[in-house]
């Protein structure tokens, strides 16, 4: 009874959580519920333990919590996106695990009968295994390419149709059987097609996948519930997994496009590169200096800010926290603009700028703000190249085509920061770099940035 009651407690502080974490505002209260809820289902799990297994779960548990928190201490603020796939992929491995413990130790899981395991088990475990495969290897190759360290590869689409087909194969035939090989080769084939799956999949969609993936690990989770007879299980997963699918659908709403549409892209979006530094070269741009942007900010009545993945880079939200506090205090209106996909992943820019404590009233998402870029005066744009690209609009032969972009092009003077005029994260070069009402400043953002605040408080 008491396990039970901690358990519906936890689930609630996990409902919560979620609530909590779609606000900045609201995140450090989302976050607190999570790790009450976690430390209430771990209380429960430990209560039903056999006093024999407990201290051998606090040596696990010790040491799992050990590794944590040294990542996330030590990790940077650019590699956020890295270790949230990293982590995915756990939550995937930890699914296959379970089911090939509970396969092929059912007694301790309580699944045997007197004719074995029943049908609805192995529909859950081979579920719950393949959900599982595909998140651990899908996240891991999202993890190498976020990382820089696995560029992607052109897969033909009937190559990922197959893989699918043999896995839907391979599952009734173990379910039908409870074939022992045929649950080992679902796992196998499983891997593969989360690599095939993923490998294709470009710059520009990496915050869908990223938010996809996480739905994955969702309902891995809801089909280890089932297998292992627990409703925290279940209630979590289906919470993870219904709240990234309902992210990556919103992502791809903002990018024009259809879920199935990014996963059979088929590596279109930044495997090739359109453009390079050299191309850029053979253009006309106006590159401006500290003093130049400067004059112009300080002469504007309205500022928006628009921070991607260089701000990141440059770890520049700190300094244009500052650069906006000077503003504010001369009379100017400063607000900053985000796109959903900005960054390598769901929220990357709007956890920068909390991080630098910009007020929340004045972060604007793109459909709340991109009407006011018409009567803006200076847009400055921190290395958000595809998502301010007005090639989205109108190039049906580019591949960020059909994509909503925040319409910087409208202001009045645009400010480009960046560290070379070459391509951005999907491979393609943003005509409005020469503009005629476009200056580039060129550098690290976070150095660029410091030197126009000192510029603006000698003028």
């Amino acid at each position: 009874m008491i396990i039970d009651i901690l358990y519906l407690v936890a689930a609630v502080c996990f409902i919560f959580a979620l609530r909590g974490l779609s606000s900045p505002k609201s995140a450090f209260y989302g976050n607190c519920c999570g790790i009450a809820g976690i430390v209430l289902a771990c209380i429960a799990t430990y209560i039903s333990l056999d006093i024999s297994n407990i201290v051998l779960t606090l040596v696990a548990v010790a040491i799992g919590a050990g590794i944590g928190t040294y990542i996330a201490g030590n990790v940077s603020m650019t590699a956020l996106p890295q270790l949230v796939a990293g982590f995915h992929s756990l939550v995937g491995l930890a699914a296959v695990l379970v089911a090939f413990a509970a396969y092929f130790a059912p007694g301790s899981f309580h699944l045997n009968e007197i004719y074995g395991i029943c049908k609805s088990s192995l529909i859950e475990m081979g579920l719950g295994a393949a959900i599982g495969a595909v998140t651990f290897s899908g996240a891991m190759v999202a993890f190498f390419k976020l990382e820089g360290l696995y560029k992607g590869t052109l897969i033909p689409a009937y190559v990922n149709a197959l893989l699918l087909s043999l896995l839907m194969c391979v599952l009734t035939y173990f379910v039908t059987t409870n074939s022992s090989t045929a649950f080992v080769v679902l796992a196998i084939f499983s891997f593969l097609f989360g690599i095939t799956l993923i490998a294709p999949i470009g710059g520009a969609d990496m915050p869908v996948i990223v938010s996809m993936l996480n739905s994955y690990s969702g309902w891995a989770a809801t089909g280890i519930g089932f297998t292992l007879h627990s409703d925290l299980l279940i209630i979590t997963g289906a919470i993870v997994g219904t709240s990234g699918a309902i992210l990556s659908y919103i992502m791809c709403k903002s990018m024009n496009r259809s879920l199935l549409n990014v996963i059979l892209a088929n590596g279109q979006y930044g495997i090739a590169a359109e453009s390079t530094d050299a191309l850029a070269k053979s253009k006309s741009y106006k590159n401006g200096s500290a003093e130049d942007i400067a004059f112009l900010i300080k002469n504007a009545e309205s500022v928006i800010i628009v921070p991607g993945y260089g701000m990141a880079t440059s770890q520049a939200q700190h300094a244009l926290k500052e650069m906006g506090d000077v503003l504010k205090k001369e009379g100017r209106k400063v607000r900053y603009a985000i796109h959903p996909v900005a960054g390598r992943m769901p929220g990357h820019m709007n956890v920068l700028l909390a991080e630098a404590n910009v007020p929340y009233e004045d972060v604007f998402e793109l459909d709340e703000i991109n009407r006011d870029f018409a009567s803006c005066d200076v847009a400055y744009v921190i290395g958000a190249n595809d998502v301010t690209n007005p090639a989205a609009k109108y190039d049906s032969s580019s591949s960020i085509y059909g994509m909503q972009i925040l319409e910087v092009e409208k202001a009045k003077t645009v400010v480009f920061l960046k560290r070379s005029m070459g391509a951005g994260y999907a491979g393609v070069d943003n005509e409005l770099f020469y503009a005629p009402n476009t200056m580039m400043l060129l550098g690290d953002a976070k150095k660029t940035t410091e030197e126009v605040i000192k510029a603006l408080q000698n003028i």
